[in-house]
């Protein structure tokens, strides 16, 4: 008899995980139907997963002491979580990747990255003058695990950067601004990159009053969570030529193919990739079997963020 069993949605992760204490069983559980088990002490759920309404209602009837989630957000998970179910995010596995991609959608909007491909496209050779990283004015809001990570791979480009967060505060050295002074820093910023969790309290923080704040030709970057930003209103900016936006999170999302954000210029879009890439496998794999020694160690898992 098994002491610890895990589930996790694909072979992969099990085989990633290997290999394990003696008395662990790991098993593959994708969630799309019922668990042919009726305890399971730790559950992983399918990372991204978009119906999740029906996955965690397979959790329905399934005694665990722990749901263990791939993604760093959660208020997906809120509404649909069983009573009662003690729920982690993962927290320490995307924020490398996504603040990769912060970089990544910064440059790629301030060096005009999109048109050179347009014009390699075309067989064209369109030089242009453009806009510099270094020596710009950024405001970093959040300064979470995704916004110290974003924070620190800006360290090299020689930016000017000011971070605001919930509450105001020193912390490793910096000054976090609180979120009552968004209205006094936005109009200095040239850049704004976005990294706040979604709560009722986050929700449109970017909106038409913020956009109109900004100074024209400013740059928002969203990596955070689509809703942060009044989508109806960034649009109406874009499409007067005030704003430019770099987005891998839009709302609605997926973004739907007539969207006006698609061929607005100025507008670049990933769709919502921050945390996939290569770094993510070996740092959901460590997560897990953390918390499996913690488990059977009698310890309290980490990150936990409902219940518990």
């Amino acid at each position: 008899m098994p002491r610890l069993v895990v589930s996790v949605p694909a072979e992969q992760l099990a085989h990633d995980l290997t290999p394990l204490p003696d008395g662990v069983e790991v098993i593959v559980w994708a969630m799309d139907a019922a668990a042919d088990r009726d305890a399971i002490d730790i559950v992983v759920p399918p990372y991204m997963g978009t119906r999740a309404a029906e996955t965690f209602g397979h959790l329905h009837g399934v005694r665990t002491r722990l749901v263990q989630g791939q993604s760093i957000g959660y208020e997906h998970v809120v509404p649909v979580l069983p009573d009662g179910v003690v729920f982690a995010n993962a927290a320490s596995v995307h924020e490398t990747s996504t603040a990769e991609l912060a970089l990544a959608l910064t440059l790629a909007a301030q060096r005009q990255l999109p048109g050179f491909v347009r014009a390699q496209d075309a067989h064209q050779w369109e030089p242009v003058f453009a806009e510099s990283l270094a020596d710009r004015r950024v405001l970093l809001l959040g300064y979470g695990g995704v916004g110290k990570a974003t924070a620190a791979r800006l360290a090299p480009f020689e930016v000017e950067l000011t971070v605001l967060a919930h509450r105001a505060r020193d912390e490793d050295g910096v000054h976090v601004h609180g979120i009552d002074e968004l209205a006094t820093l936005l109009p200095d910023a040239e850049i704004v990159i976005v990294t706040l969790p979604l709560t009722e309290a986050t929700r449109h923080v970017i909106d038409d009053s913020a956009l109109s704040l900004l100074p024209d030709g400013a740059l928002v970057v969203n990596v955070g969570r689509g809703p942060l930003i009044d989508t109806d209103a960034l649009v109406d900016h874009v499409r007067r030529g005030r704003i430019r936006a770099a987005l891998d999170v839009t709302d609605p999302e997926p973004l739907p193919a007539d969207h006006p954000l698609w061929s607005l210029p100025g507008v670049l879009i990933a769709p919502h990739v921050g945390g996939a890439s290569t770094a993510m496998r070996p740092r959901i794999a460590r997560l897990v079997r953390t918390q499996i020694d913690r488990m059977l160690a009698g310890e309290p898992p980490l990150n936990v963020v409902i219940g518990g």
